[in-house]
């Protein structure tokens, strides 16, 4: 018994002094709540004080005689040269885009021009997820929605037919049902000449029936039929441009075209000659070399994006409600692929190396467009058509981007 005793004395000191040091924490604990508590009440109380807090966002209100322009796919490489052309303009504009594709870059040039408050917002959303998209539309007062967000390569729509039906028709339905629900009326559409496959007689009017050939094409078309199978019961105005094949970047050097590394190989033509030209492919690549064609090659008609962007700007200028515009954009003026290549050699000065190789699946032959009927309704032609010119301002773009926009956060 005594032992026992000689024990429980001896461990008492012990329990004591495991006592003081939970005391001790647990008033450490409380200490750091208090102080946090504290620190809260007091950016609460400095934020009331601040002129701008429980003030609305300009971009949640309209402002007479201010045009406020949501652009899909905005960090893109076409989306971000409208979205320059649209503030230039002076309409207030917000970016939704995932960057999948597009370049978080582009966006900080575009903040960095316009840094005045509510010019330009930037909303990094996936238009695949209907709640966030309701969400946008439901905190910002969209007057029109220029749609441009969707993937855009016709070998990548072969080997992945999903992701396009996905990205491009399902997308476009949420973006619609949110235009409806949120009251927003004004659509601009990014289309494109796939839609009409390789039709027999050139050049292609807006009458030549669409029979596309590949998945990118046929999401196109679906998009298409859904928008036309809408807009009169909205009562919407709807402009759907179909592009030709579009090259070049802003004359001033703000913007240009950096496709991610792992999608070179499905990217634009111009994208891989100045990818050759500067070494970063051994050479060029021109698939199909057999096509019934004068030179073998395939023929494209090749649009400025500075002139593309200014057809988006007198399409938003010229829709009404109730009312659907259909329109080519392109030169009217088909370049062959051997042409296009030439012209990139000398607007690079590298002489280039090419690799003929087999056709790729989903191509057609030849394809340009008639733009008689866009010039006759929205005053609208192609002013930069010299093939060389638009590829010599691409290539200085690239030059003083050797990284793009940079690595992307």
């Amino acid at each position: 018994m005594q032992s026992v005793g000689r024990t429980r004395r001896s461990r008492s000191p012990s329990f004591r002094g495991m006592a003081y040091a939970e005391t001790k924490k647990k008033n450490n604990y409380v200490g750091k709540i208090v102080l946090a508590a504290t620190l809260t009440a007091l950016c609460i109380l400095m934020l009331k004080r601040s002129s701008t807090f429980g003030s609305p966002s300009p971009f949640s209100q309209r402002d007479p005689g201010v045009t406020h322009v949501l652009v899909t796919g905005g960090a893109g490489y076409i989306g971000s040269h409208a979205a320059l052309r649209l503030l230039r303009d002076s309409h207030r504009v917000t970016i939704v885009d995932n960057l999948s594709r597009g370049n978080i870059g582009a966006v900080r040039v575009l903040q960095a021009l316009f840094p005045q408050p509510g010019r330009l917002q930037f909303i990094y959303a996936d238009l695949g997820d209907a709640k966030a998209v309701n969400k946008i539309f439901s905190e910002n007062a969209f007057d029109a929605v220029i749609h441009f967000a969707a993937v855009a390569y016709v070998g990548e729509s072969v080997s992945d037919p999903l992701k396009y039906y996905h990205n491009i028709t399902a997308n476009t339905l949420t973006v619609l049902e949110a235009m409806a629900a949120h009251g927003v009326q004004t659509l601009i559409y990014s289309s494109t000449c796939a839609t009409y496959g390789e039709p027999e007689k050139m050049p292609i009017t807006e009458e030549t029936p669409q029979h596309p050939i590949n998945p990118y094409g046929k999401a196109k078309k679906m998009s298409e039929d859904i928008i036309l199978d809408f807009y009169k019961k909205a009562n919407m105005a709807v402009m759907i441009l179909r592009y030709f094949n579009v090259i070049g970047s802003d004359p001033e050097g703000r913007l240009g075209e950096a496709p991610r590394p792992e999608l070179r190989e499905q990217g634009r033509i111009s994208g891989a000659c100045f990818d050759a030209a500067r070494g970063i492919i051994p050479g060029l690549k021109v698939r199909g070399t057999d096509y019934k064609t004068q030179d073998g090659t395939c023929i494209r008609d090749y649009i400025d994006v500075t002139d593309l962007v200014d057809a988006h700007v007198k399409a938003l200028e010229k829709a009404k409600p109730g009312e659907v515009g259909i329109y080519n954009v392109g030169t009217g003026r088909g370049r062959s692929v051997n042409e296009f290549v030439e012209a990139c050699k000398k607007a690079t000065g590298v002489d280039i190396k090419v690799d003929f190789l087999p056709r790729r699946d989903g191509d057609y032959a030849e394809v340009y467009s008639d733009p008689r009927k866009i010039k006759r309704e929205l005053n609208w032609s192609a002013q930069h058509t010299d093939l060389q010119e638009s590829l010599q301002m691409a290539w200085r773009w690239q030059k003083s981007h050797r990284d793009g926009y940079g690595t992307p956060p």
